[in-house]
């Protein structure tokens, strides 16, 4: 039947008609070929006005909406809809792909740009969050990302004059973007007052920081930086839609039609309006706007592209038109001439040439059009309407003829009969009228048969039938013209159809997918003469099939490029075309038909290359055409790889389980101290992979099995192991130069490692890009990319760059298995997947793959490709078929095919002269260069084995499913596990073997010999020698599989339990029969043979019964009954007295030999029994061999060693571990390992315990492990993963670290009142009128001051600005290691709140880098030589949403403060450690997030190499090694991890205590390294650990006397610093420097007074040691003379509420929650003096002379110190709680002191230091925060924590009422953040946050505020007026708690909450603050 092929023509684009200008914009461009380009549904047009010719860009699978110009003006990027849209750059002179960009956005591409290099390409997606995506579109890689806005962006444009800065506008907005590293990091526009904030919708660059952008309102904005400076108005009268840049200047065009043209700095130059040219019309709207030269292009909204030449402006040349808004539904095709005619909801009718592609008539209708047709003789044309009317026309001049309305639902089909004289009309009714043409359209009929809307129409050729289609499917006959129905089928039969438009009925069978019935086809056409059929559906394909297709899933070929549905398709009269047109996209596509004999000519239109594919795959009807899948590869194909539970799921199971399973930790019982090692492993996985065994440079033979890689040198018959993979290792591809090999592993994100043979170690791992498993790798031929195919649904093939571990491209590969993927020798961005009916030939653009299908032509059929090479030149490839034919290729056309091999050809290799081929016939075939002759067989046949095999060949033939050359050698691999290696000659050695496919059970090992017997569901039995031979001694086939097998006690007999229920005693030597038994139906599932004599023999089925057998009588003597369910294992006791049996329902039973008895024995006694051998997994004696993971892994199996110590178990994961026994209470402790990938389903000791042998069920391996005994063995690399469970010994106490462990860092954003306020703030206060309002001319005299002013003489002028001169403090408390030399320890840097500080040790001056918006947490020192004073600092954020508050990392250079790369990152919450790697380029982070991930960045391109989740509890500091680039250390709470970076995948190990007694994990603080690995690790007693690779070999005991908290090691010399919690004493020191070997060490005490020091960080330099100290101090130490220089104080602990300033000079006192009061000299930038009062202090003030301080105390005291001696003049407690602010009277008489119990005491100071109260203030309504003497000394302001200020008589304290008094009062200073004076400085956003403190300058005319956000802002003074204009000054942390200006206004001083510091900011005319 033909229909079961594709139809032999094919259709090629040749025009489409139309251009997508609704919903778009910017979208039409001339290229740098003075073509234009454009774009139409999903298709990329390029069309050359000159020629009239259209090229086609067809990469797309959806709607194109957006598209950019590369500057270059060749390359295009397109952007489309869809639900994974992707990014095509493609060339526009070819055609071609260059780079596919995918994976990012979702939903669609909203804009596009490129930079002005044209190397970075910007794009906008339509989700929610409106990202915005930076490309490298040649290497297909995302710079970076951001979300863009929350409402839609319509433009983004790069500064071409500015590097890495972007604009974009949208909805309400307009954003300044700048990139740094991988930071976006918005800033958004500022209207002010120069516009309305509205919706801009374009935008374009200009020089000078000049944007200008058209709005809404046809309005031009001109932004220069960020600001709107003016406005270009009514530039449009209505939107400005589109702006285009160029040499000249600027064109826009907007919604009026018009098109304005301007020069370079905005002047009009002219106007061009459309709608008043020829071609213009009423509402005439311009989408896009293209200006070069002389010409402009204008695309519109209804799908018109004008061209205008500028000097003939009102002449525009229409280029393209099309259809514009509605659907398109109607298409008529001319009887005689190549005309189409299309109507649509546009009302228009229109006529465009087939020949001359173009638009020769049209008419405008009153109704949206659905459907025409034209009568035969081509005068008439009729139009049915959405209205249900039709309309006649003549199509000469389009004038009506008739117009008739008798139906009220839209007409969706009409047809003129064949001889003319009717015409039938389908409605949506489901009725057809049938009209007489000649009697002017007189209705003569009518049928009704139909329950649906009618879709299709056909009359008969004889025009006395009519057949109809229906919405249900139907297909009903009618007669004619009176519109009977015909219900008798035998009427119908013979009858011809004029034309076949119909969707349903048999000749169109085909065309439905076999099992669907839906109706997603939209029309039909049918082609009788070519026999091809079109059809259009809803999916935007075009389809080609046979005619007619009479089978359900016919194939066809497919054709791609309209957007969603396709509503209608038609032949052009003579067949020479196709037209189809899109509904949605309104476009009209005319395909050329190539008819079969013109193909071959046409060879070069080969399948057209897209993402889709044009040859379709989709059927397979009946597939008696391809042969009989092979019984190999269709097991192969059935092979499921998923897993219930992967590896990589254990973590995450087991926290899940804990969670359940809190409380029960007992003690567990420690690991043991013996481990085994694996030693030899016998199988090779060959039964579902291919071409997996290379031999190396070496000539050692690589190959895999289970989870392991093996390395075998044949000549020592020794192996050694790669086991980096944790489940079945499914392919292996050798690198060209042969000493590295890629593998390829199962898992939910598998990974493939490339490993070095030599050292065995992996160089890279790759992961995150396919799922479930990885099943083909190839090396290219420079051996610097890799290609991975995986095994999920779609077969994705991805392209790495493997070293860097970077995904270059990744494209989906194939719905069907793919066996291999081969990379071209030749050209490395081009490669081959071959597989299940599968060819594809790839080449790579960008970020994707372009594939184009194997074309086959007439030389075949689609066969299953099993192996592929490439051959001598690029063009040619060879693949082998699962027929036996080797097909050659050319390019991508198959040339010819050779029969090669008898079934499948499975292996294929290339040499330099030729190829060998093997196949499932098991030759090994050579041929020569051009598969023309076969030089040579071999057959592989146990009569050629040589003498030295290590086994024997177990049939003749296997089937080959590997081929390697080399050493002289053909090295072959088997489907039966075998690995042979064929001498030039003919000899072959057999070398490994394993099982056969089939699950291994059975496995015994001898009493007394090192060997051991395997049974397996292969029906094999086989022995194996131990010893080092190591080979297989003899094999036996059995009739059946088996599952159980054991050796007598003497070794002569082996008893076999097979899987029917039989089992057999065989000879030990000769295998041969003894006698069998067939009792039992189901398998046996273990047979034991009694112990001592071997009397009795037990067999357990899984009938749930032990039959006892007497061996010498062969009788059955006894039956245990009474289990449940199966059994599982069962063992004897020393008298073969007693039997303990397991069940599959767990229990736990025994009976007694020989008859059965069962008994029932208390747990307790259990273990007193000797057992003659022990495998079971029940009881108390195993209770903690289970795991912690609940009951997702079984325990398959165990074994006790013979002196009863050491219990080896192995489980469904794969795992092999060793507990101690008896492995009491839960959740033992123990050593595992893994090499079997699932099941293991046996393990056992060999008769001396020196060996321990395991089976792996599914990988039938079976595997050799030696015992290595406690204490003997020699560490070495790979000592597999031991203990799996964390510690559960708390990891010891410390205050300072717990503090740091749960410091919790909030940003800034989310600050809130560091005071506990209530009320009403003041901006949103209701205003009382006051009853004096003053007239406006006024005979009152004027009002007094507010302010009384001392500088009188100074002329008054306002403070400018801030500059951040002096910051006392530095931020040690909960940070580490963040104080470094810089410039050979004339600088040192640090950091504190948001600022980092370089600070000039000789002079005091500081310099800051500012660019931080929030706490900074973590600071470090480039040390490479090349990037000298570079500095990476880490800060506190929120989400990791890649937002501008998420967590970054900036790198800057402390010198010049330049910010050099900005990381924002995964680390939600904040940074809390980085290090730069021995090179400096690459960045090692780690963050606060709940997995403290663990990061590593290449910091230059901002990219991010590799992250890992590090601990599930805090860590501290992770450092990379001084000498490394890809091995570092992270510490933190009972957490030491040993880490290696290979390609992007990031490797651990954790810390190994077993090698020492009693040592225990103790959380580590601090991490310092020493030559030939060794790692120095800080603990929280005060010990330092000494680490070698990762194994602990020593301690250094109590290095200090508490935490280790800081270490440094010096490059230059290797010697370490340590610093740590000490009580100063003699000989101690709370800082040592030791040697390079931790052995002997000096101490150096810091001479801070302190009663314990507590060091944080530490650092060395040329002689001197620098520390940074818990108490906020930076001291020098002198190496030589152990003198101490402190360089930087700070208060300890804060807020530091008190604040003052001298009122004469520049001191100032601040007084903090650390009982100190501090004195500060600003002009010489240090503290001057400190007073330790022993109690929190809350306020501090100097008397008006300055020659008194008063203090205000938390604890309600208060004291006054004479400044001279610091002596107490008087102390007094009037309050039990906090004092909050305290005043001198200016006349220095009285004292007031306000506290926290909402009270005023007034004290008169002229009595003397009695100070006994006078008076206080009444009817205080909250406490008191600020208070503020007026200049007269009578008057107290108060403003309190209810957002109330009152003012109080002084010294009666009464209430103040009187508004008018109160106005003209005037105040000394004003510190009070509330009243009408100050409105203006509370801001719109402190709904959770207040402005906590103010000051006035003594000028009176400005104000600086501080905030809890952490922002000092500066105001004029007075604001009254709300949200008044001012500029703010970052340098604190959140809460600034006090502000003040120093005598002269010279300086403002500010004082920080959180972060306890100083800051002072000098003031340009102007003002310092300081901060601690």
């Amino acid at each position: 039947m033909a229909a079961r092929s594709a139809p032999s023509c094919h259709l090629r684009l040749e025009w489409v008609y139309g251009y997508r200008g609704h919903q778009c914009r910017n979208n039409l461009y001339y290229t740098a070929a003075k073509e234009i380009v454009y774009f139409v549904a999903g298709v990329g047009v390029v069309y050359s006005p000159r020629e009239h010719r259209q090229k086609f860009y067809r990469g797309h699978s959806d709607d194109i909406i957006s598209l950019a110009l590369h500057p270059e003006r060749v390359l295009v990027a397109t952007g489309q809809v869809g639900k994974e849209p992707y990014i095509c750059v493609w060339d526009s002179y070819t055609v071609q792909t260059i780079s596919v960009l995918k994976d990012v956005h979702t939903h669609g591409i909203a804009c596009l740009a490129f930079d002005l290099e044209g190397q970075r390409l910007v794009s906008v997606g339509l989700d929610s969050k409106n990202a915005v995506c930076v490309w490298d579109w040649k290497r297909g890689r995302m710079l970076s990302m951001a979300p863009g806005h929350t409402d839609r962006i319509f433009d983004i444009s790069w500064d071409l004059y500015q590097p890495n800065k972007l604009v974009s506008c949208g909805v309400k907005h307009i954003k300044f973007w700048s990139l740094c590293g991988n930071a976006l990091t918005p800033k958004r526009g500022v209207f002010g007052k120069t516009g309305d904030l509205q919706t801009i919708l374009c935008l374009a660059c200009a020089r000078d920081e000049m944007t200008y952008s058209g709005a809404l309102n046809g309005d031009i904005y001109v932004w220069k930086g960020i600001n709107l400076i003016r406005t270009i108005q009514g530039a449009h009268t209505a939107g400005i839609f589109s702006m285009n840049a160029c040499e000249e200047g600027f064109a826009t065009g907007g919604r009026d039609g018009c098109i304005r043209l301007w020069d370079l700095t905005f002047k009009p130059i002219t106007v061009i309006d459309l709608r008043e040219t020829d071609q213009g019309y009423k509402g005439l709207s311009v989408r896009s706007v293209c200006w070069r030269g002389d010409h402009i292009l204008v695309g519109t909204q209804d799908s018109e592209i004008f061209e205008i030449v500028v000097h003939e402006r009102n002449k525009p040349f229409l280029i393209m038109q099309g259809h514009c808004e509605g659907e398109l539904w109607a298409l008529a095709i001319h009887p005689t001439k190549p005309l189409a005619v299309t109507g649509s909801d546009d009302r228009s009718v229109r006529i465009w040439s087939l020949v001359d592609h173009a638009l020769i008539a049209r008419c405008n209708m009153e109704e949206p059009i659905r459907c025409a047709a034209v009568n035969v003789d081509g005068i008439h044309l009729a139009l049915g309407m959405k209205d249900g009317s039709f309309t006649v026309l003549r199509v000469r001049d389009m004038t009506e003829v008739v117009h008739i309305k008798d139906r009220k639902e839209a007409i969706h089909e009409l047809k003129y009969s064949p001889d003319g004289t009717y015409l039938a009309v389908g409605c949506n009714d489901s009725s057809v009228d049938i009209y007489g043409v000649a009697q002017r359209y007189k209705k003569f009929g009518e049928c009704v048969g139909s329950l649906s809307f009618i879709t299709h129409l056909d009359w008969s050729s004889d025009s006395r039938y009519l057949q109809t289609n229906d919405g249900n499917g139907k297909r009903l006959f009618y007669r004619m013209p009176g519109g009977k129905e015909v219900t008798n089928k035998e009427e119908i039969k013979g009858v011809h159809w004029a034309s076949w438009t119909c969707v349903s009925g048999v000749e169109v069978n085909g065309i439905w997918p076999k099992y669907s019935d839906t109706n997603d086809i939209n029309s039909v056409d049918g082609n009788y003469i070519g026999q091809v059929l079109v059809t259009a559906d809803d999916y935007g394909i075009v389809k080609l099939f046979r005619y007619p297709c009479l089978r359900k899933g016919a194939k066809f070929k497919k054709y791609i490029g309209h957007s969603a549905h396709v509503t209608n398709v038609r032949w052009s009269h003579d067949y020479q075309w196709v037209i189809s047109i899109g509904g949605a996209d309104h476009s009209v596509f005319q395909w050329k038909f190539i008819p079969e004999r013109k193909l071959k000519d046409a060879l070069h239109i080969a399948p057209q290359e897209s993402l889709a594919d044009s040859n379709s795959d989709e059927s397979d009807s009946d597939l008696s055409d391809v042969p009989e899948l092979d019984s190999e590869i269709e097991q192969e194909t059935q092979l499921t790889y998923r897993r219930q539970v992967y590896k990589e799921d254990l973590p995450q199971l087991k926290e899940q389980y804990k969670e359940k399973q809190s409380g029960t930790s007992k003690r567990r019982i420690r690991a043991p101290g013996n481990s085994i090692r694996l030693h030899f492993v016998h199988g090779y996985r060959g039964y579902d992979c291919r071409s997996n065994l290379f031999y190396t440079q070496i000539g050692e033979i690589v190959y895999h099995v289970a989870a392991v890689g093996v390395i075998y040198n044949r000549q020592q018959n020794t192996q050694r192991f790669y086991l980096g993979h944790d489940d079945d290792i499914l392919c292996l591809a050798m690198h060209p130069l042969k000493d590295y090999v890629a593998t390829g592993q199962v898992g939910r994100d598998p990974s493939v490692h490339i490993w070095d043979t030599e050292t065995v170690k992996p160089l890279s791992i790759l992961k995150g890009c396919h799922q479930c498993g990885v099943c083909a790798v190839d090396f290219s031929a420079d051996g610097k990319r890799l290609a991975s195919v995986g095994i999920d649904d779609s077969h994705s093939v991805v392209l790495w760059d493997w070293r860097k571990g970077e995904k270059l491209s990744i494209a989906r590969g194939s719905k069907d298995k793919i066996f291999v993927v081969k990379m071209n020798p030749y050209v490395p961005d081009k490669l081959i997947t071959a597989g299940i009916k599968h060819m594809k030939f790839w080449r790579r653009a960008g970020g994707g793959l372009i594939g184009r299908k194997g074309y086959i032509g007439t030389l075949g059929k689609t066969d299953s490709m099993m192996c592929a090479v490439y051959g001598w030149t690029e063009e040619m490839a060879f693949s082998g078929t699962s027929t036996g034919d080797v097909c050659i290729w050319r390019d991508i056309f198959l040339v010819k095919t050779v029969k090669a091999h008898d079934g499948p050809v499975f292996s294929m290799h290339s040499l330099e002269k030729g190829f060998v081929t093997g196949g499932k016939d098991g030759v090994v075939a050579l041929w020569d260069d051009s598969f023309e002759r076969c030089l040579k067989t071999y057959a592989i046949k146990r009569a050629a084995l040589a003498p030295g095999s290590k086994g024997l060949l177990l049939e003749d033939n296997p089937s080959i499913r590997a081929i390697s050359l080399g050493h002289g050698h053909i090295l072959v691999g088997t489907k039966n596990g075998e690995i042979l290696e064929v001498d030039k000659n003919g000899p072959i050695t057999l070398l490994v073997q394993g099982h056969m496919e089939g699950e291994v059970w059975g496995l015994a090992t001898h009493p007394y010999l090192p060997i051991c017997a395997t049974v397996s569901d292969d029906k094999t039995l086989r022995i194996w020698d131990l010893s080092p031979s190591h080979c297989m001694l003899a094999v036996r086939k059995l009739k059946k599989g088996g599952r159980c097998c054991c050796f007598s006690p003497d070794g002569k007999a082996l008893a076999v339990g097979l899987s029917d229920g039989s089992f057999l005693l065989a000879n030990a030597d000769t295998l041969e029969d003894l006698v069998s038994f067939h009792h039992r139906k189901d398998v046996i599932s273990d047979i034991r043979f009694s112990p001592g004599s071997g009397k009795y023999l037990a067999v357990a089925s899984h009938d749930s019964f032990i039959d006892i057998y007497n061996v010498m009588s062969s009788k059955r003597v006894g039956t245990c009954k009474g289990a449940t369910s199966y059994i599982t294992h069962i063992d004897w006791d020393f008298r073969g007295k007693l039997l303990q049996v397991n069940t599959g329902a767990k229990e736990q039973l025994f009976f007694e030999a020989p008859r059965g008895k069962r008994q029932s024995i208390p747990s307790v006694e259990v273990e007193k029994i000797s057992w003659a051998s022990w495998t079971s997994v029940l009881g108390l004696c195993c209770e903690g061999i289970w795991p912690v993971t609940g009951e997702v892994p079984d325990v398959t199996a165990s074994c006790l060693t013979s002196d009863r110590m050491i219990l080896a178990t192995g489980d469904d994961l794969g795992f092999v571990k060793l507990f101690r026994f008896p492995a009491k209470g839960k959740f033992g402790k123990f050593k595992r390992y893994v090499a079997h990938s699932t099941h293991v389903t046996n393990v056992r000791w060999t008769y001396d315990d020196s060996m321990l042998v395991t089976l792996g069920g599914a990988d039938m391996s079976l595997m050799v492990w030696t015992n290595e005994v406690e204490g003997y063995r020699e560490k070495r690399p790979c000592d597999s993963e031991e203990s799996d469970t964390d510690s559960e010994e708390d990891g010891g106490y410390d205050s300072d670290v717990t503090r740091e462990n749960e410091i919790s860092y909030t940003i800034r954003a989310l600050s809130t009142n560091i005071r506990p306020m209530f009320g009403i703030k003041p901006h949103l206060q209701q205003k009382e009128p006051s009853v004096d309002e003053r007239p406006p001319v006024s005979r009152a005299p004027p009002q007094p001051e507010k302010l009384q002013t001392n500088n009188v003489g100074k002329k008054k002028r306002p403070i400018e600005d801030l500059v951040l001169e002096l910051v006392f403090g530095y931020r040690g408390r909960d940070c580490r290691n963040n104080v470094h030399y810089l410039n050979d320890g004339d600088d040192i840097i640090y950091h504190t709140a948001s600022i980092g500080i370089l600070h000039h040790v000789a002079t005091g001056t500081q310099s800051f880098y500012q660019e931080h918006n929030d706490d900074i947490l973590c600071l470090t020192v480039n040390q490479h030589p090349k990037f000298i004073n570079i500095v990476a600092t880490g800060q506190v954020g929120d989400s990791a949403d890649m937002s501008a508050t998420a967590p970054s990392i900036h790198i800057w250079d402390a010198i010049n403060k330049q910010t050099l790369s900005v990381l924002r990152c995964d680390h939600s919450k904040g940074v809390c450690s980085v290090s730069f790697s021995a090179t400096g380029k690459l960045l090692l982070s780690v963050g606060l997030d709940p997995e403290h991930t663990v990061t590593i960045w290449r910091w230059q391109e901002g990219a991010k190499i590799a992250s890992k989740a590090g601990h599930n509890q805090r860590i501290f500091v992770a450092e990379f090694r001084p000498d490394s680039d890809c091995q570092f250390v992270s510490v933190g709470v009972k957490h030491v991890k040993f880490w290696t970076l290979a390609g992007r995948a990031l490797i651990s190990k954790k810390g190994l205590l077993s090698a020492l007694d009693d040592a225990r994990m103790q959380t580590m603080l601090a991490v310092a390294f020493g030559a030939n690995n060794l790692t120095f690790t800080g603990t929280i007693s005060g010990d330092v650990c000494v680490w070698k690779d990762h194994i602990l070999c020593r301690i250094v005991a109590r290095a200090h006397n508490g935490p280790v908290f800081a270490m440094y090691t010096t490059l230059r010399d290797g010697l370490v610093v340590t610093g740590g919690k000490e009580r100063p004493s003699k000989e101690g020191g709370a800082v040592k420097l030791w040697d390079q070997e931790l052995r002997r060490c000096r101490a150096f005490r810091l001479e801070t007074g302190q009663v314990t020091d507590c060091v944080r960080s530490v650092c060395r330099g040329k002689g001197k040691i620098l520390v940074g100290t818990r108490n906020a101090e930076i001291i020098e130490v002198g190496e030589k003379n152990a003198a101490c220089n402190v360089l930087v104080n700070g208060h300890v602990d804060g807020p530091i509420w008190g604040l003052a300033t001298h009122p004469s000079r520049d001191f100032f006192l601040s007084a903090a929650e650390d009982g100190t009061v501090r004195l500060w000299d600003i002009a010489d930038k240090k503290m001057l003096n400190k007073v330790n009062l022993g109690h929190a202090a809350r306020t501090v003030c100097y008397s008006p002379e300055g020659d008194m301080v008063a203090i205000g105390m938390k604890n309600g005291e208060f004291i006054i110190l004479l400044v001279s001696s610091l002596k107490i003049w008087g102390k007094k407690r009037d309050r039990r709680c906090a004092i909050h602010d305290i005043r001198f009277s200016p006349d220095s008489r009285f004292l007031a002191v306000g506290s926290s119990e909402n009270s005023v005491d007034f004290y008169d100071l002229s009595l003397g230091p009695t100070l006994n109260r006078i008076s206080y203030c009444k009817d205080i309504p909250s406490f008191v925060i600020q208070m503020d003497f007026s200049a007269d000394s009578r008057h107290l302001q108060v403003s309190t924590g209810c957002y109330k200020r009152h003012v109080y008589e002084v010294p009666s304290g009464r209430h103040l009422m009187d508004q008018a008094a109160i106005d003209r009062i005037t105040w000394a200073t004003w510190t009070s953040i509330l009243g009408d004076e100050v409105l203006g400085i509370w801001s719109r956003h402190a709904e959770k946050a207040d402005v906590s403190c103010a000051c006035v300058s003594h000028s009176g005319i400005s104000l600086v505020t501080g905030d809890d956000f952490g922002m000092v802002k500066l105001f004029d003074f007075p604001c009254p007026e709300k949200f008044a204009k001012h500029k703010r000054f970052m340098g604190h942390s959140p809460h600034v708690t006090n502000i003040r200006f120093t005598s002269g206004d010279r300086h403002i001083v500010s004082a920080g909450g959180d972060d306890c510091r100083l800051v002072t900011f000098s003031a340009r005319e102007q003002t310092v603050f300081t901060s601690y």
